[in-house]
């Protein structure tokens, strides 16, 4: 049976088991969810007392990077007094360093071994789960590259050097000098980290996004009774402004809001030396889309004294 990321994600979210070890465990039981959880459980890996199960949605955010090359890791804990823990800080550390020595995906980031040891990365983030006692978990990664020029980063909220709350990427193809693409790379990151883009340019936003977007001007519009011609107009004059809140390129740039990022950049070419183009970006909100429980303050403390 052929195992789906879906189901890969499906069985993390109910063990806190490393992706590896739940696609090993899905592979072992063809699928079967339940099976897979004792599995898991059978190899010591998902905890009888669920605490793999919970919610880790603090943690920090990391970046590595190598000229041409740049790595962001998201790396979670149950609570910020871990991630304030110098060791943890080591272990996100090590693992963004040992990212850029793949392709950066998730799964290459957890099967490669884990610096000054025989053991992979899953396996040290398991062992650091069972030392300190808190679910903890490699949750993302991403990388970018460029055949030349640079890919400059950015820590928003930084705890300690490559560290923090927050991590941006970005991507600069260009033959111009490497010191001044590095210095406006991180300036365009700063502004990715203020400004949370959608997307590098308008082809990139997906479809049904317009199209929703759309839908809403046209109400909008026709709320006024204007004329179907006017009504049009008005759609694409919204759809402009649209973009130009969302699209990396369109958005008026945070260090001079008189520029587009776009001619920020066409202005910087003269500084470079030569003409210069942002390929990709990223940007690693620690924690975002995870959904944390609510907690019932009163009610734990009852249950921890017995009462009902």
């Amino acid at each position: 049976m052929a195992i789906s990321a879906s189901m890969v994600k499906e069985l993390r979210e109910k063990t806190g088991a490393g992706m590896m070890d739940c696609k090993t465990a899905l592979s072992e039981t063809s699928g079967d969810m339940e099976a897979a959880v004792d599995w898991l459980r059978k190899k010591g890996i998902a905890k009888a007392d669920k605490k793999s199960g919970r919610t880790a949605a603090e943690g920090l955010v990391g970046v590595a990077a190598d000229g041409a090359k740049a790595i962001v890791v998201e790396v979670n804990s149950e609570t910020d007094f871990v991630a304030r823990n110098e060791a943890f800080q080591t272990l996100v550390k090590d693992i963004a360093a040992v990212a850029l020595t793949t392709d950066g995906n998730v799964e290459a980031v957890s099967a490669a071994t884990y610096p000054g040891s025989d053991k992979s990365v899953n396996d040290t983030v398991r062992d650091a789960v069972a030392t300190i006692g808190e679910n903890m978990s490699l949750r993302r990664s991403a990388m970018l590259t460029v055949s030349e020029g640079v890919v400059a980063t950015y820590i928003h909220n930084q705890v300690v050097e490559g560290l923090g709350k927050l991590g941006v990427l970005v991507a600069i193809e260009s033959a111009g000098d490497k010191d001044k693409l590095a210095a406006f790379g991180r300036q365009v990151a700063m502004h990715v980290a203020a400004t949370n883009p959608l997307a590098l340019n308008a082809e990139e936003i997906d479809p049904a996004t317009v199209e929703r977007e759309k839908a809403i001007f046209s109400d909008q519009a026709r709320a006024s009774g204007k004329p179907e011609n006017i009504i049009e107009k008005m759609v694409e004059g919204r759809l402009r402004k649209f973009y130009e809140e969302v699209v990396l390129l369109k958005q008026a740039f945070v260090i001079n809001p008189d520029l587009t990022v776009e001619k920020a950049l066409a202005e910087a070419e003269k500084d470079f030396g030569a003409p210069a183009k942002i390929t990709a970006f990223v940007r690693f909100a620690l924690g975002e889309g995870i959904e944390r429980e609510e907690s019932d303050f009163a009610s734990e403390v009852a249950a921890a004294a017995g009462k009902k």
